[in-house]
């Protein structure tokens, strides 16, 4: 597998310095990551001073909220706090906002600017309980630095 990761690593790198179609090299993020860890839907953000906002998705659906206030839900607690939220199971965390009623588990994960500002978050959703472990947040660390121009040059 790190072959292949290396391999999605570099072109999501060149995706997302090149020119093109922001929302396409969103979309080609939220697949590289869907696809390495086997998710049933990933969400690419961007964050605001005021809302949070679908750039792309990858699953079998768009969320229920394509935008909604910075400070609400699990994505308002991993920009406040600008640290990693894994919640094993959404159905006894009350921050949970429904994007699909099957989601068990969740894991939020901000995308930093080089000043330490959350400009974006990737969110990756289970429909198993406790799908997450600091493996996942490793590897989707590393696609997020990848991809940090899809944020970054707008």
């Amino acid at each position: 597998m790190p072959i292949v990761m290396d391999n999605t690593l570099n072109q999501i790198r060149s995706s997302a310095m090149g020119g093109g179609n922001r929302a396409e090299k969103a979309k080609h993020l939220a697949e590289g990551i869907r696809k390495l860890g086997n998710y049933r839907w990933v969400g690419i953000y961007d964050v605001g001073a005021e809302e949070v906002s679908i750039l792309a998705w990858s699953g079998p659906a768009a969320p229920e909220s394509p935008k909604f206030p910075v400070d609400k839900g699990l994505t308002g607690a991993a920009v406040a706090d600008k640290k990693i939220v894994i919640v094993g199971d959404v159905r006894n965390d009350p921050r949970y906002l429904t994007s699909f009623g099957t989601t068990l588990s969740e894991i939020i994960v901000p995308v930093l600017s080089p000043t330490g500002n959350v400009i974006g978050t990737v969110d990756v959703e289970s429909d198993r309980a406790n799908a997450f472990t600091t493996r996942d947040s490793d590897m989707i660390q590393q696609f997020i630095a990848a991809a940090l121009p899809l944020w970054l040059i707008r």
